[in-house]
């Protein structure tokens, strides 16, 4: 059974899986924000930079395999595969989402 997601996060999770950068930032807020490795993005084009980089570099596929919600972040576990030391992995996603729109993903 896949867990169901917010329609934002599907939409990311999909497109990322397709690698099309486009449909990856549309879901995302004009001013959001991303915290990835240490790094933090803000706006669509650094995250756009971001995006682009890390799909260049890694070809990730992302496998949703467990979804819940703590005070009002959508908390995503998911198994990640790509061409990075150590895959596939298990990753942690907090999405927090504002008016339909993904407004601060944190990657851990």
């Amino acid at each position: 059974m896949t867990p169901t997601l917010p329609a934002p996060v599907a939409a990311y999770y999909a497109a990322k899986n397709r690698h099309d950068i486009d449909a990856m930032l549309a879901p995302f807020a004009p001013d959001a924000t991303v915290l990835d490795e240490g790094e933090t993005l803000r706006g669509h084009a650094a995250i756009r930079r971001w995006m682009e980089e890390t799909t260049r570099k890694y070809r990730v596929t992302v496998a949703v395999a467990e979804v819940s919600e703590v005070d009002g972040r959508v908390l995503v576990a998911a198994d990640v595969s790509g061409t990075f030391p150590g895959s596939p992995a298990r990753l942690r996603f907090a999405f927090t989402l504002d008016g339909g729109r993904i407004a601060r993903l944190e990657i851990g």
